[in-house]
């Protein structure tokens, strides 16, 4: 006679070891406090255009973590709140405050929750929560790749500027940007991962995908000191967690030529029509931020990625004249005051090379109808432009300048008119 156990049953009969029940208490508490009070809570609401910053900089847990770091941490200087950044004092500090709290959490919980022999489907729902979390994360980053905004093609200014003067992470960024086609392939395969990640019986491919992009993600970061390190160690800790039940099946599959026993059963209910349900609404949900996430990339791209306006004066403009104040300037690199180049590549903003080398970035607007060009609120010139020549007259603080200049033609640039070749007899290695 056979005895059919139900799924309740077999959770109910489960029993962890002690260690497994009080690592999951202090992992559990840790991952969520971190997703509820970064910017991954952002991704997982389902809204559009939606710009706020994460709740670890609002009340009041930014008053926290600052007493936290001037009083244990003994860290007198002003914090940094700006999201810019995600290795700011203020991140680390917030990090050691939520492993405080999940470490206290832990503690508590299991003094009142010491009888319970696992928590079989408690770890479920945190898996679903933890696969979302990390999903919106891939749609987000995803999209702003195959958008490529997240590092755009190299500006004009980048284009002039000495290559000795970039920083690492300003290498990484303009060799991946000055590539679209494998900006958008890396920000496929993150799209990839995050949908399969929201569709149940793919999940764990979606891990393994997104634990083998996060890894290599987070060793760019490292060698190319990108201050994303601490985050996107984060995103391998979710991939690694989700993973973690199916470790002896890929030990197995993987280096022991062994066969491989059916995966770890992770309904969430006892029937099966409330998990098919469940599974629907995960789809439904998943495709809402999915699409969401489609929505503000592309409304992106047009506002101030690659398709917005470019400034009307478009260009890098080679000076060929300049006075200040009725004295010619000569192009001599020992005259640091004088022009090399002057761009313009967004509307709000233009650029001065001088001839040292160093570059001033200066706000700017342009009306088209008077031809006025104001600088920064202290400078206005007026500006003729006919024939691939740009003259500008007027004056910038107290000093009164003239500029006569020519449009340089980019595709000068051989990192402009390379582009790609199927057949190649020799490296073009320059």
């Amino acid at each position: 006679m056979t005895t059919t156990v139900s799924p309740s049953q077999s959770v109910s009969a489960e029993r962890w070891t002690l260690a497994a029940r009080v690592a999951f208490r202090f992992v559990s508490l840790y991952l969520v406090l971190f997703c509820l009070l970064t910017q991954i809570f952002n991704a997982l609401l389902p809204i559009p255009n939606l710009e706020m910053p994460s709740p670890a900089y609002l009340p009041p847990f930014r008053q926290a973590v600052t007493w936290v770091a001037n009083h244990v941490f003994g860290y007198t200087k002003p914090l940094v709140y700006v999201e810019a950044s995600g290795d700011k004092v203020f991140d680390w500090v917030f990090v050691a405050c939520i492993l405080a709290l999940a470490l206290v959490g832990s503690i508590i919980w299991s003094i009142l929750d010491r009888r319970r022999p696992a928590y079989t489907r408690l770890s479920n729902w945190l898996r679903v929560f933890l696969r979302f979390a990390l999903a919106g994360q891939m749609f987000t980053y995803g999209w702003v790749k195959v958008f490529p905004m997240q590092m755009p093609f190299p500006p004009l200014m980048r284009l002039v500027e000495r290559f000795g003067d970039f920083s690492p992470m300003g290498v990484l960024w303009s060799s991946v940007g000055a590539s679209p086609a494998y900006e958008r392939f890396v920000g496929s395969a993150e799209l990839l991962a995050g949908v399969l990640l929201v569709i149940p019986v793919t999940s764990k491919l979606g891990a393994l995908i997104c634990l083998i992009d996060m890894i290599e993600v987070f060793m760019l970061n490292m060698t190319y000191d990108v201050p994303v390190k601490l985050f996107s160690f984060h995103l391998i800790l979710f991939s690694a967690f989700l993973l973690l039940p199916e470790r002896t099946r890929l030990l197995q599959f993987c280096f022991l030529d062994c066969p491989v026993g059916p995966a770890r059963n992770e309904k969430l209910f006892s029937t099966r029509r409330a998990n098919r349900i469940a599974t629907a609404l995960q789809i439904l949900f998943g495709a809402l931020l999915f699409f969401f996430q489609f929505h503000d990339a592309a409304k992106g791209w047009k506002e101030y990625g690659g398709g917005a306006p470019k400034s009307p004066l478009y260009g890098i403009w080679n000076v060929d004249v300049m006075t200040i104040n009725g004295q010619p300037h000569p192009p001599l690199l020992t005259d640091n005051a004088r022009y090399r180049y002057v761009i313009f590549d967004y509307p709000q903003l233009t650029v001065v090379q001088h001839m040292d080398d160093k570059i001033a970035y200066l706000q700017s607007s342009f009306d088209p109808k008077t031809n006025k060009l104001t600088l920064s609120k202290t400078g206005e010139f007026t500006v003729a432009r006919a024939n691939g020549r740009l003259t500008l007259d007027g004056h910038l603080g107290h000093d009164q300048i003239h500029i006569e200049s020519t449009l340089l033609d980019c595709q000068s640039f051989l990192l402009v008119s390379r582009g790609f070749h199927w057949v190649q007899e020799f490296p073009f290695n320059r």
